[in-house]
């Protein structure tokens, strides 16, 4: 525990010494506030803050890269599309090519047939033309899929150009949204950080001392508020006597436990009227 009861410089160092007795005999029966504590609590709120922004700020640019990465991904897909198309027509080009190779092969194949001199080679050539011909049934099969593949495709493409826009126009207004709440944020710090410098300068350099310490120490958090008797930190119970002494309010105390600047938050008022409306509805 540590208590830091600096009292004032210039005037007060040239009282008698049975005056400064009486100054300190009131500062502990609680007639006088100590003149830290509260700057101290000041100072805690708005450095909390200002590291509050300083996350909100630094994740914002990750958030505009997803939005545009998003979009970036959408535009891709669509590309991917008329990819695919442009290929499934090639394919069905090439696969009609074939036809036509075969097509002619049994064209030349039928013209012989009246040339053949015994049934042996007729059927020869006969079976040859149905083997051809089951080929150009295969190839128009293949190519009936290509079709119905290119129609889907164009069907998503269509639609994927439909939402483009509109895709386009949500993310370009998400992210003015997220960089005007980034200069907001930014503007918001500036302003915090000064505050909080003053409120720094205000303080006696032991209590400066002292908070930049914990600060460092505990990640930032320096100063915890006692609540029925917890220091609500590390929700460790106080002493009686320590506990006593930072009801006051008036001295500057530590927690013996985290080592963090304590002070104490009185209980919310009980809500008996609430309570006694509803012992009055179980009675009636």
């Amino acid at each position: 525990m540590c208590k830091n009861e600096n009292g004032p410089k210039g005037a007060a160092a040239e009282l008698p010494s049975i005056e400064i007795s009486i100054r300190v005999a009131r500062f502990r029966l609680g007639e006088e506030v100590h003149p830290d504590l509260k700057n101290v609590i000041e100072l805690q709120q708005a450095d909390l803050k200002v590291a509050e922004l300083t996350k909100q700020i630094e994740s914002l640019p990750a958030q505009i890269q997803s939005l545009q990465s998003r979009l970036d991904e959408f535009i891709h897909a669509q590309e991917e599309r008329k990819k695919r198309l442009a290929a499934n027509q090639h394919e069905r080009k090439e696969l009609d090519g074939e036809i036509k190779v075969i097509q002619e092969k049994i064209a030349r194949h039928k013209d012989q047939l009246y040339q053949v001199k015994t049934n042996e080679q007729f059927r020869a050539m006969t079976k040859e033309i149905e083997g051809e011909e089951a080929k150009v049934r295969a190839i128009e099969d293949e190519i009936l899929e290509k079709m119905l593949e290119a129609e889907e495709i164009q069907q998503h493409m269509q639609e994927a150009a439909a939402r483009l826009q509109g895709e386009e126009a949500r993310v370009a207004a998400e992210i003015a949204r997220l960089e005007s709440e980034q200069k907001a944020d930014d503007d918001e710090r500036v302003r915090l950080q000064a505050l909080r410098n003053r409120i720094q300068d205000g303080l006696s350099e032991s209590t400066r001392n002292l908070y930049q310490r914990i600060r460092q120490a505990r990640r930032g958090l320096a100063v915890a508020e006692v609540r029925e008797g917890l220091c609500t930190a590390c929700n460790v119970l106080l002493r009686p006597q320590v506990y006593n002494d930072v009801r006051t309010n008036e001295v500057l105390l530590t927690c013996e436990n985290c080592g963090r600047i304590i002070h104490y938050v009185e209980p919310a008022p009980a809500q008996t009227g609430e309570s006694n409306g509803q012992g009055a509805e179980a009675t009636a």
